[in-house]
């Protein structure tokens, strides 16, 4: 198996967001939980760029759509 290419914190930071412990510990606790029928790349949170950006990843099965998974994940948690 390969180690991934990208940490959950470079995910923030490639959103423009807090990528210390703090600052996605604070983003999660802000946002939690996600309604389950809201998809990740509709909340209302999100910049019209970064929702864009979560899309492609995801649509491509890119490099960052694991982390992206691990996001959603983390934002559906009470």
């Amino acid at each position: 198996m390969e180690k991934p290419i990208h940490v959950f914190s470079d995910l923030f930071a490639q959103l423009g967001l807090p990528d210390d412990a703090a600052g996605i510990d604070a983003f999660i606790k802000a946002h939690s939980p996600l309604p389950e029928f809201v998809k990740l790349t509709d909340a209302p949170f999100w910049t019209a760029g970064q929702a864009a950006f979560l899309r492609e990843q995801l649509a491509n099965d890119a490099d960052w759509a694991e982390l992206v998974d691990q996001l959603n994940s983390a934002l559906r948690r009470t």
